[in-house]
């Protein structure tokens, strides 16, 4: 009996070795950044004068109509006969233009400046450290990994005590021999 309840004893701190997982230190023997191309577009606006001119008004006849009875009125007061009819003509055409002129003067078209925004699409593309291409050393062995940050000089390994089926089926036979 004392030999069971020992044995007993015995096999429950073993297995509860089998239950805890603990934390051990490796050391890093390299670490490579793992870049990505990212491209963000974005948008690039300035201002800049440009020159034009202002488009003409409609033109006014109205100046040309008064100029031209001005015109013809004071050329009858010159001459007699068929040189009044000349007179009032040669009047006439030149009130209709002196008028015209006067009316119309500021119809030339007029250089101006503006200021006009200008904008075009420009490709950012930046590479950007996504993660790192880390390889440790522990107990040995050379382990490949990917970490999303650079670990230093030595990385954290989680160590976990798996229970071998054949071991323990072993053990339990070399215990009966005893």
């Amino acid at each position: 009996m004392k030999k069971s309840l020992l044995m007993l004893s015995l096999v429950s701190m073993y297995s509860g070795a089998y239950a805890e997982d603990f934390t051990d230190t490796a050391r890093v023997i390299s670490s490579a950044p793992i870049y990505d191309r990212v491209n963000q577009p974005r948008r690039e606006c300035w201002n800049e004068t440009v020159q034009g001119t202002t488009a003409p008004r409609e033109r006014s006849y109205g100046g040309a109509i008064l100029g031209g009875i001005a015109g013809g009125v004071i050329g009858s007061q010159v001459g007699g006969g068929n040189g009044r009819l000349a007179a009032t003509a040669a009047g006439t055409l030149a009130g209709a233009m002196v008028g015209d002129n006067i009316a119309n003067q500021n119809q030339q078209q007029q250089p101006t400046s503006q200021q006009v925004e200008r904008c075009r699409q420009v490709d950012n593309v930046r590479e950007v450290i996504t993660g790192y291409n880390v390889t440790y050393r522990y107990n040995g062995r050379d382990v490949t990994t990917t970490m999303p940050y650079d670990p230093g000089r030595s990385v954290r390994v989680a160590v976990s005590v798996i229970e071998d089926r054949g071991a323990a089926d072993n053990r339990r036979y070399d215990d009966r021999r005893y």
